[in-house]
């Protein structure tokens, strides 16, 4: 029989210890002559992505300590390897460069030179080239400023660089074509991210580079974000002329039709070159993530049809396997993990075993997928996880606290499926809302741009809308209401505690503080992101009152209440320049608050240890805010 106990409470048998462990997981798979390759993120090794292929026996590292296939391209990073033969080829995270591992001797060699600069070099979205090349995109830094960065495609053999050539600032690598005449690649320019607008290059392949490149497809206002070689004069691309990225084929000659269009979203937002979101299965078929759920696309019957519909979130990072596809998917009771789906049987296989047993599956919320009304008539889509512990229960009449989480980008998603950290707090007593605010991928175009010029007005309001509604609904407290996010999820959080009154307390991670210091011109962060938040929030100098109306930093006087801050020191995306600022703006204000710092972590968490302290920290602080015990965890020192 259940206990009778107060929300936040609950004894759970799920650790920050266990979240931790599950926060690795794979990554940036393909197939290599007939077997799966994936890179795997390793928390207990600080962090450290190696490389396994699928075993008979499990999996078998690729790539030993102390190696580490990661890259800065982007600070967010592009495709970290690439075999070719019998070599490996990988980008170093502690010095950027391309080395080569030997997979027969195991011989690991440097295929770039070392930069004068440390990390002053970088290399990602590795591809085949011709006669054993490999193809990337270069990034090269230039000055002392964080956007000092220039980029240009680069051919790697023999031991020497080539440069092909550059037809924008912001590039993919290229790719060659089935007879090696031609060579096809996206790019864009300031101020456009890539879901804003890119163009499809294509160039003829000529000795020591490229001819003049010519646009295919895209343009202002088409964002392309993925392109594959159909044959030797055919491209398949996924493009959005009509507001959704939907599958295009596409001629030398430019000529361009749409392969079973509709209102659906098969592709993604391109934070990370080197990501796909379908492959062509031959015979007019491909597999697709639609709103990031496996499907198979038929541009004969021009059908979209659903596969393994019980894994609801799919990576984008799709490759052919056999007579089906493998992926990495998670679902509401199945954790992330590397699968294989038999497209004739439609049979699911695990291809990776767990590194960590899943807590029991009543310990587990599943969400719930809802629609909410915005302030403006637009229906919201939101996650609710509720409190789940089957040895508990709230006592009669009283109802849970719940944290609104915020998720990144902005231009980013939440998809609903099994999730550790939320686990953690439900396990507890503590429900969860995650919230697709305008802005969000997944519902079209329009939707994203609900957010253009209105970051910080849309996305607090969208989030505010939904945590009222589960108050008036009577599923949550009004009074304990609290809001999480890091990022751009950290923005919103910290923005909403200076414009509404709709929260308690905060939990701020890695956050965008200043938006005038997060343009180009301020200088607080990194060249791809330089001038994104001209789009969200204004052109300059014309809308300059809004940067400061809409930042928090120059509001930090009118919180509604308290804020944890948790920030990374090698962060550059969101340096810790500006949460530094921001609570020593709190300093003698009477607002508590705690200001976590991390030794070693970049844009986001990736340390077991730092994981753990900052979950356990944000329910401590919880606890002191919501008022509720939070025995055998260590106590967040607040300050005020």
């Amino acid at each position: 029989m259940a206990e009778t106990a107060p929300y936040g409470t609950w004894t759970s048998p799920i650790s920050a210890a266990d979240v931790a462990a599950a926060g690795g997981g794979a990554q940036w798979l393909d197939v290599v002559g007939g077997t799966v390759w994936w890179a795997e993120a390793r928390p207990a090794e600080s962090g450290r992505l190696t490389l396994v292929r699928a075993g008979q026996d499990g999996a078998e590292e690729m790539l030993p300590a102390p190696w580490n296939a990661r890259n800065r391209v982007h600070e967010y990073g592009g495709r970290p390897w690439l075999v070719i033969g019998r070599t490996l080829f990988f980008t170093h995270w502690d010095d950027q460069r391309v080395h080569a591992r030997d997979l027969d001797s195991g011989e690991v060699v440097p295929v770039t030179p070392e930069p004068h600069v440390p990390q002053g070099v970088r290399f990602g979205d590795l591809r085949p080239g011709p006669d054993g090349a490999v193809w990337a995109v270069r990034e090269t830094s230039t000055g002392p400023r964080r956007t000092d960065i220039r980029r240009d495609l680069v051919s790697l053999s023999g031991g020497e660089v080539v440069s092909l050539g550059a037809s924008h600032h912001f590039l993919t690598a290229p790719q060659l074509s089935p007879d090696g005449r031609h060579a096809v690649w996206l790019g864009w320019d300031h101020p456009d991210m890539p879901w804003d607008s890119t163009q499809l290059c294509v160039a003829e392949v000529r000795p020591g580079g490229f001819g003049p490149h010519r646009v295919l497809a895209g343009g202002p206002g088409v964002s392309v974000c993925q392109v594959e070689w159909a044959d030797a004069g055919t491209l398949l691309a996924l493009m959005d002329p009509d507001g959704w990225w939907n599958l295009h084929r596409i001629g030398l000659d430019g000529t361009t039709v749409a392969l079973a269009p509709g209102e659906r979203e098969l592709g993604g937002p391109l934070w990370k070159i080197g990501a796909n979101w379908f492959v062509p299965l031959g015979g007019g078929r491909h597999a697709v993530l639609d709103s990031g759920r496996l499907a198979v696309l038929d541009e004969h019957a021009g059908t979209v049809t659903p596969v393994a519909e019980h894994l609801t979130s799919w990576a984008a990072t799709l490759a052919r396997h056999g007579n089906g596809v493998a992926g990495i998917a998670a679902g509401p009771r199945h954790e992330s993990a590397v699968v294989h789906v038999d497209l004739d049987s439609g049979a699911v296989t695990e291809l990776t075993a767990p590194t960590h047993p899943l807590p029991p599956a009543e310990y587990l919320p599943v969400p719930r997928e809802r629609t909410f009304l915005g302030p403006d008539g637009v229906p919201i889509p939101a996650y609710v996880y509720p409190p789940t512990n089957p040895g508990f229960t709230g006592p009669g009449g009283e109802r849970p606290p719940y944290l609104v989480h915020v998720h990144g980008g902005p231009t980013g998603r939440v998809s609903g499926d099994l999730d550790l950290d939320f686990a953690y707090f439900t396990s507890r007593g503590i429900g969860i809302v995650a919230v697709n605010y305008g802005g969000s991928v997944g519902y079209g175009r329009a939707y994203r741009e609900r957010l253009r010029e209105q970051w910080g007005v849309v996305d607090v309001r969208d989030c505010a809308a939904v945590a009222e509604a589960l108050a008036a609904e009577g599923t949550a407290i009004p009074a304990r209401l609290a809001v999480r996010g890091g990022s751009a999820g950290g923005y919103t959080s910290a923005a909403s505690m200076t414009s509404v009154t709709t929260y308690l307390a905060a939990t701020i991670k890695y956050p965008i503080l200043d938006l005038a210091g997060w343009t180009g011109d301020g200088g607080e962060t990194h060249d791809f992101e330089s001038r994104y938040v001209l789009g969200l929030v204004g052109p300059l100098p014309e809308t300059r009152e809004r940067y400061v109306e809409r930042s928090p930093l120059r509001h930090a006087d009118r919180l509604a209440g308290p804020v944890l801050l948790l920030q990374g020191l090698e962060d550059q995306i969101c340096p810790p320049e500006q949460a530094d600022r921001f609570v020593a703006a709190l300093a003698g204000t009477g607002i508590p608050h705690a200001y976590l710092t991390f030794e070693g972590e970049q844009h986001g968490f990736r340390k077991a240890e730092t994981m753990i302290a900052a979950l356990e920290a944000e329910l401590s602080f919880y606890g002191q805010v919501f008022g509720f015990p939070t025995p055998g965890m260590p106590e967040l020192e607040l300050r005020s």
